[in-house]
């Protein structure tokens, strides 16, 4: 599955809104936006904290991982 559709997957699976979800990953609102139309993607340190916002609301972190990583290969 692409990137952005896990990113939203995850922001659904916790019932937040964009901006909600921005806030409790100390991102900006439009960063979410972009990251869930496909625009950008997470750097490291936003990966970091999409991983522990994980790990603290139990979501499975891999899928979005692998994606991400998959992304980041096709860029290069």
């Amino acid at each position: 599955m692409a990137f952005s559709n896990e990113i939203k997957i995850i922001r659904q699976k916790t019932f937040m809104t964009q901006e909600a979800f921005a806030r409790a990953l100390n991102v900006s609102f439009a960063t979410v936006n972009r990251w869930e139309s496909g625009k950008t993607q997470p750097n490291i340190s936003a990966m970091k904290k999409l991983n522990l916002f994980c790990k603290e609301n139990n979501i499975s972190f891999d899928e979005l991982e692998n994606a991400w990583l998959k992304k980041t290969e096709e860029d290069e």
